[in-house]
């Protein structure tokens, strides 16, 4: 688990954007979304893990919410994509993990599921699994985590505000040569006397040159491109499927706030989704004609704003949240170790800005 001792960017005095945020600053500010992680650290080789976000609490596969996916770089594997993209609706948990367990990911999906009352005659599930590859500091090979330790982290999924930095599908990841990992933050919108809620978590995995607050922050491994990030989007807004792939393509604006340099090793994915009890497709709506609330395009551009703040806020949280970790090169076989992002040099920044 992440220590005491390391801060959020907003509590080292950085505070992107102007939108308020909500009151725990992460995904889980959007009612009802959960968040799971299980950790898998064994030995001197293993550090890789899964991190899982439920839409809502209820049976997700009968209760159907509107989701989008916006590809910059495909470079990458998003096991469910090609539904989401025909049907404009997601019907399981989103799980995040490492490249290599993205099918153990899958059929832990298929468990949970199928576990669930009332689908006790499905008989096909869209299972939504994004990953990076956490080899860096992982043996990959291993075939960890398992289903069973994937499980954990839908077992363990909760309102509560998200551990950040190395956990979950964090656990082994690196972001401009430094510890990265799973990080959050939300903010708050008013639009026509109605307040919404954007949230975000980021699993970072991906290269560039680091700019934190419009500043750089030189990296041990300025050289370092390649990688990838998968964010995810929630919004109790009610949106339709089409303005939440507007709402998803946003968030690249926020991960180049951040200096990505978005390179042909990359994989750059964005999910949302919307949790508005207006748009859930239940059983008895998608039995017939139904209408659906949907923000217009003519009020929807403060949350594009939002957005991107709260995914570059997100992503600074996650290296941020992050220590020092050694661990295991699988493409080189050698021992290695990743520094975290030192909160003193943050301060620098911090003292440049005023």
């Amino acid at each position: 688990m992440p220590s005491q001792q390391r801060q959020r960017l907003r509590d080292l005095g950085i505070a992107p954007g102007h939108y308020p945020t909500g009151p725990s600053n992460s995904i889980t500010d959007v009612a009802g979304v959960q968040v799971g992680h299980a950790t898998v650290i064994d030995g001197a080789t293993i550090r890789t893990g899964a991190t899982a976000i439920l839409p809502h609490a209820g049976n997700l596969f009968q209760d159907k919410v509107p989701a989008a996916l916006a590809v910059l770089n495909g470079f990458g594997k998003f096991a469910g994509s090609t539904q989401i993209a025909e049907l404009g609706e997601l019907e399981s948990p989103i799980l995040l993990t490492n490249t290599l367990a993205t099918g153990r990911a899958i059929e832990a999906i298929h468990r949970w599921t199928l576990a669930q009352p009332g689908n006790e005659r499905v008989v096909s599930i869209n299972a939504v699994v994004g990953e990076t590859n956490d080899s860096r500091l992982n043996d990959i090979r291993a075939g960890r985590p398992t289903i069973d330790e994937i499980g954990l982290a839908l077992a363990a999924a909760t309102v509560a505000p998200v551990i950040e930095g190395a956990v979950g599908a964090g656990t082994g990841t690196v972001a401009f040569g430094l510890k990265g990992g799973i990080g959050c933050s939300s903010r708050r919108v008013g639009i026509d006397g109605e307040t919404f809620t954007i949230g975000v978590l980021v699993q970072s995995n991906y290269g560039g040159t680091l700019r934190i607050g419009g500043q750089p922050y030189e990296t041990p491994s300025a050289h370092d491109r390649d990688g990838s990030i998968v964010i995810v989007v929630a919004t109790d807004a009610p949106l339709s499927a089409r303005n939440l792939e507007r709402l998803a393509t946003r968030a690249f604006g926020g991960l180049a706030r951040t200096g990505a340099a978005l390179s042909n090793g990359s994989g750059d994915y964005a999910l949302a989704f919307s949790t508005a009890d207006g748009v859930r497709r239940t059983p008895q709506r998608r039995k017939t004609i139904t209408a659906y609330p949907d923000l217009s395009n003519d009020r929807i551009s403060p949350l594009f704003e939002a957005a991107i703040e709260a995914t570059e806020e997100a992503i600074l949280n996650s290296l941020c949240m992050a220590e020092t970790m050694s661990g295991f090169n699988a493409a080189s076989g050698q021992h290695s170790t990743i520094e975290a992002i030192s909160p003193a040099r943050i301060a620098t920044i911090r003292g440049n800005q005023s």
